[in-house]
């Protein structure tokens, strides 16, 4: 629980700021500086072998509202350890969550934990706090697509998004391949057994610590290089020489090889162009083209990169490289003028960013007292106004007539009298 909670605050209990993420859920107080625990997006079922993924947009409303309400329960009584009635609630959400699945959540948190209020806040646009600037293009990738928004004086630009599905699902994906592919085991018995002879699958948890723990993003002439042997139609280019090979323990007796080249490679399909000529920093391009164009020198200088997968060792020098390469091609020189481009380096890890931003959201008390759906409103209603969408009913009328709004949050150590 935060740090002297009763003092000045009003006697209102500081907000609770969940992040859903599509792997992992970060999840925490408001005006903390990071979660108090980032733990899977996922839970454990007695008559299923696998974990089940919580955040899924294709399963029925009914399956989802009773892993959603078993996965926050865990939240609460296992990791925040506070009572849900007691405390408004902030969603980070994703300007492509589908609204089956925010309404699924909004019935859980009213219904089954009595929360007084919850507010949804888009993840793109709380990145921007953290940094305290009002135009920014936003590039998040994460476990499922990469997604790109422009927003721009607080504004985010919805007509110029831009989405692909190259996150950290298809790097697994392409890390599972190779391995079974190229890898070899050690175990007790014997040394040099491939891989799909000793396990026919790699658990995802495997898979997902050998990507952290080994693989890398090369610089933009090696990503070339790489690509040209990957796709040598004339059998003339090279592959530069590998990284060193890896031993990776899988548990007290198998030891796994990984082979150097898998380590540099995999990342690769983020800035592979396919058919489409699309990648990871063609979207931002794309992204900056379809903005009006007295926008475009201001976002192009103000990049902001969150989400997991950001984190990789040489990604954002990748990107920025990338950026620098493309943007001298035909296609993008006639259609934009600016060649300045800057990454801001927000105060968290690129996985926290949003969540950040949605604990500074969430400390701003006439903010939460006034942008907040309350219990009372959506018992009247039964439905959540959406934020991107024109037909909401203006917010006075989001609580009783002729009640007082609820009380509004008071900064800790207020000057109000």
């Amino acid at each position: 629980m935060p740090l002297y909670e009763g003092l000045g605050s009003g006697g209102e209990k500081t907000a609770v700021v969940l992040d859903l993420g599509a792997a992992f859920t970060k999840c925490g107080f408001a005006g903390e500086t990071g979660p108090r625990c980032i733990i899977p997006s996922e839970i454990k079922k007695p008559d299923v072998a696998k974990p089940v993924k919580v955040v899924q947009y294709n399963i029925n409303t009914e399956e989802l509202y009773s892993y959603l309400k078993e996965f926050i329960h865990m939240l609460y009584f296992r990791h925040l350890l506070v009572n849900p009635r007691d405390r408004r609630v902030v969603i980070i959400e994703s300007v492509l969550c589908p609204s089956h699945f925010r309404d699924t959540l909004t019935r859980v948190l009213f219904k089954h934990f009595e929360v007084p209020s919850v507010l949804f806040a888009p993840s793109h646009l709380m990145s921007l706090l953290t940094l305290g600037i009002n135009s920014a293009m936003v590039l998040d990738c994460g476990y499922a697509e990469s997604l790109v928004l422009p927003i721009y004086e607080g504004i985010p630009i919805l007509s110029c998004w831009g989405s692909l599905p190259l996150g950290g699902k298809a790097i697994h994906k392409e890390l599972e391949c190779q391995l079974l592919e190229k890898c070899t085991v050690d175990t007790g018995l014997a040394k040099g057994q491939s891989l799909p002879s000793v396990m026919g699958s790699v658990p995802e948890d495997i898979v997902e610590d050998i990507k952290v723990r080994t693989c890398f993003v090369s610089d933009l002439q090696r990503g070339l290089k790489i690509k040209a042997a990957k796709f040598n139609i004339d059998g003339s280019a090279e592959r530069p020489s590998p990284p060193p090979d890896v031993d990776y323990p899988l548990d007290g007796e198998k030891i796994l090889h990984v082979v150097g080249s898998i380590r540099d490679s995999v990342v690769e399909i983020l800035f592979e162009q396919d058919n489409e000529e699309t990648s990871v920093a063609t979207l931002i391009l794309d992204s900056l083209i379809q903005c009006p164009i007295d926008t475009r020198k201001q976002l192009a200088e103000n990049l902001v990169v969150i989400g997991g997968t950001a984190m990789l060792p040489g990604f954002l020098h990748r990107l920025m490289a990338e950026i620098r390469y493309l943007v001298e091609k035909p296609k993008y020189k006639e259609a934009l003028a600016t060649k300045t481009f800057r990454i801001h380096t927000p105060p968290a890890k690129p996985n926290c960013v949003a969540w950040l931003g949605g604990a500074i959201f969430g400390a701003l008390q006439d903010i939460l007292g006034s942008r907040s759906v309350s219990k009372e409103y959506y018992s009247q209603t039964g439905r959540i106004p959406d934020w991107c969408c024109l037909n909401n009913p203006p917010l006075e009328m989001m609580f009783d007539v002729g009640k007082a709004p609820p009380p509004l949050m008071k900064r800790a150590f207020s000057t109000e009298k």
